[in-house]
């Protein structure tokens, strides 16, 4: 599929899967594929003509059978000569339409490879004296042949349990304890697809707004220059909410308010005028914890209720240039002076039919006013 430089490829099959027969590529009617941020799954769906003699048949109305119970699906876009990988997942259902006025429909659906880790519960798995990080690249070991690369990132005070008092073990399915851990911790615990065909990036560490921002988003430019269809903001100040743990003083058991800030080195204010909290957040249940792991918890709260700027817009690919990702930065240009600078993209739904590549997204920051004189092009 060709259109402005867009090029659209397939990969399927059981574990490691191969590069889709043309005939498969070229059923293609349209492919929308849902990346969020945070521990949000994502999702995927491709609906495909389905003539009588299409090996569609048995590729995935087969295979989706008992005899290979796992059919990964890797969706590639090259947009520009630059190849990015869209999805990375497995089919967890299909279905055949016929509407009686033309050839019939078959509507992949599936999730990116999370839903894997989340088929069989393994309690009781004991980790004798092992901290959270390292619990969860044990965890995380048995999917390489996946292609899942582990990116763990210890948290600042490690927790690391004496074995005459405790041993932790391991509760419900891989993916439900990874998130356990991570939310222990106050951490997130996502897959992000790529960087290359066949591979996934297993992310469990603090959700960090800092790095290279992707191209600017131009809004209100002159019409060669302006890359975006729409985009709109808002400005919620009662999203905002200031956090305060409770801890208990060691000897006498005292409770001690401690306020969170909503600043950290892995989450920086991206505006340069954030409201003042309308709300505060009593968080009674983090008083029975350790203190710093109290803290930590703490502080991912105040980050997941910072912002209080958010924006929702769509593009197309072919005029951006590129493939915006979630989970990372971007620059607004020309939307006024209390609304461009950088923004955290919370979410991105790309949507690709014969002939265009549209995404739809949506972006989030703590405050007005840029925190940077200029916006990297």
């Amino acid at each position: 599929m060709l259109d402005g430089g867009v090029r659209l490829n397939l990969f399927i099959g059981p574990v490691v899967p191969i590069p889709a027969p043309r005939e498969v590529i070229e059923a293609v009617e349209s492919v929308s594929v849902q990346i969020g941020s945070g521990e949000t799954q994502g999702g995927f769906q491709i609906t495909f003509k389905l003539s009588r003699r299409s090996p569609l048949h048995t590729l995935f109305l087969l295979t989706g059978g008992s005899t290979i119970p796992i059919v990964r699906v890797v969706i590639v876009a090259t947009v520009r000569g630059q190849a990015e990988v869209l999805m990375d997942g497995v089919m967890t259902n299909h279905e055949v339409s016929d509407s009686g006025g033309g050839e019939p429909t078959l509507v992949v659906k599936g999730k990116d490879l999370s839903a894997v880790m989340d088929y069989i519960e393994l309690d009781g798995i004991p980790y004798p004296a092992m901290p959270p990080v390292v619990r969860a690249l044990l965890v995380l070991a048995k999917y390489a042949a996946f292609g899942v690369i582990p990116m763990t990132i210890p948290s600042i005070i490690e927790d690391v349990p004496i074995p005459i008092e405790s041993i932790p073990r391991h509760q419900g399915t891989d993916y439900g304890y990874l998130q356990m851990l991570a939310q222990e911790v106050g951490y997130v615990f996502y897959l992000d697809p790529g960087p290359v065909p066949g591979t996934s990036r297993a992310y469990w560490g603090p959700e960090i707004r800092v790095g290279v921002p992707q191209p600017a988003l131009n809004l209100d430019l002159d019409a060669p220059h302006r890359n975006v269809e729409s985009l709109s903001f808002s400005f919620d100040k009662e999203r905002k909410e200031f956090p305060v743990v409770w801890i208990q003083e060691q000897y006498s058991k005292a409770p001690i308010p401690i306020p969170i800030p909503d600043v950290t080195p892995w989450n920086p204010p991206l505006g340069a005028v954030p409201p003042l909290p309308p709300k505060i957040k009593f968080l009674n249940e983090e008083a029975k914890l350790k203190p710093w792991v109290a803290l930590m918890r703490g502080l991912a709260y105040a980050s997941q209720h910072s912002d209080s700027v958010f924006g929702q817009g769509s593009l197309d690919v072919a005029r951006y240039g590129r493939v915006l990702k979630s989970r990372g930065l971007v620059g607004v240009r020309g939307a006024g002076e209390a609304f461009d600078g950088l923004y955290y993209v919370s979410s991105v739904s790309s949507t690709i039919k014969r002939g265009e590549f549209k995404q739809s997204f949506t972006l989030a920051r703590n405050g007005l006013l840029s925190t940077i004189p200029k916006v990297p092009v």
